[in-house]
């Protein structure tokens, strides 16, 4: 499928992926910010986000739409940013076509067989048990004191609530679309395979399985330290969108020149 999209500026593609409860609006401050500085920014929405509703049913490869939405949008080669689930998925995208993906930021990163710390149990639990009750703003209210930090200005708070409250709202109507196998496989080994340069990063205010699966990751891609965003919790992009660009921007001015 498609994804819809927004972007702004021109110059070295840099596609932004966005977070499990969130949508592609969580990049409108980041937008100009980027094309400010010389790139041409794209946002998308993940299958079963935002706006790109998924039939009934229906098997999804979001790997696989991120990178036909790319072809229809004319980028052939692109750097790749992810939050959480956006981690993931850029993940998947640059094993799935590696000569196409000319770098990673990832954000926020665990993988699904690490287990899961107290507190990361304890925020999916508070979030199901306001489902259960149907009480979809309680589980709105859990779902933001888990993403986002005490620095989180109100603001931040409130577009974190109104993108959750879309997500969650979704969910319930039509439940989690079944995935497609997943190009990763069972374990990470295949990305030690990846030579793609990938910084990694975690917000200041996480929870500890975040820094724990941002670790592991940059060991298995080589990538050196995780860069600690400052006062930002999981959303961490969201939270600090200036710190976020800039870490961003280092690292494509760092990349090579682009060849025709």
């Amino acid at each position: 499928m498609l994804l819809p999209s927004d972007e702004a500026g021109r110059g070295r593609p840099v596609v932004l992926l966005h977070a499990r409860p969130t949508d592609r609006t969580m990049w409108g401050a980041h937008l100009p910010l980027l094309a400010d500085a010389g790139v041409r920014a794209i946002s998308l929405d993940l299958p079963g986000h935002g706006g790109a509703r998924v039939p009934d049913g229906r098997e999804v490869a979001p790997w696989t739409d991120v990178l036909d939405t790319l072809d229809h949008l004319g980028a052939d080669r692109f750097v790749l940013a992810g939050n959480s689930l956006g981690a993931l998925v850029a993940l998947q995208a640059a094993v799935a076509a590696p000569e196409r993906v000319e770098g990673l930021v990832l954000v926020g990163y665990r993988p699904h067989d690490q287990p899961a710390s107290p507190r990361l149990r304890a925020a999916w639990d508070a979030e199901r048990a306001a489902l259960d009750a149907d009480d979809l703003d309680a589980a709105v209210t859990a779902g933001v004191q888990a993403w986002t930090s005490t620095d989180a200005t109100d603001d931040v708070r409130a577009h974190a609530a109104r993108m959750l409250r879309g997500q969650l709202t979704a969910q319930l109507a039509h439940g989690e679309p079944p995935l497609a196998a997943d190009p990763l496989g069972e374990g990470m080994a295949v990305l030690r395979s990846l030579t793609v340069p990938a910084p990694v990063a975690v917000g200041e205010h996480d929870m500890p399985d975040f820094f724990e699966g941002g670790e592991g990751l940059a060991r298995d891609l080589n990538a050196g330290h995780t860069a600690v965003i400052r006062a930002a919790g999981h959303l961490a992009p969201l939270e600090q969108p200036a710190a976020f660009c800039t870490l961003l921007l280092d690292f494509v001015r760092r990349l090579p020149e682009r060849r025709p």
